[in-house]
């Protein structure tokens, strides 16, 4: 599975808003590591990010689907928004 720069870039920009990032948001990439690199994405980040990729993208996303993996990088939560997105 792969990811489109369109959804990276969407993606980046809900991660970058909810996590209060800035101008670091900017330097991420799909390679960037997320959970453990960046201090802001706590479990409780970690929700408030989910909740604001289901209302940006339109999805709903169910506890079982979600895995430490998915936030791994970048790339890979950008991976798991297209899984949803092509159901």
């Amino acid at each position: 599975m792969t990811y489109t720069d369109q959804t990276l870039d969407q993606v980046r920009t809900v991660l970058g808003r909810v996590l209060q990032l800035g101008a670091k948001a900017d330097t991420l990439d799909g390679r960037s590591p997320l959970l453990g690199a960046l201090p802001e994405l706590d479990s409780m980040a970690v929700v408030h990010v989910l909740t604001a990729i289901e209302e940006h993208f339109g999805i709903v996303i169910s506890d079982d689907e979600i895995s430490a993996q998915a936030f791994n990088t970048l790339g890979a939560l950008a991976e798991f928004v297209e899984s949803k997105l092509d159901g």
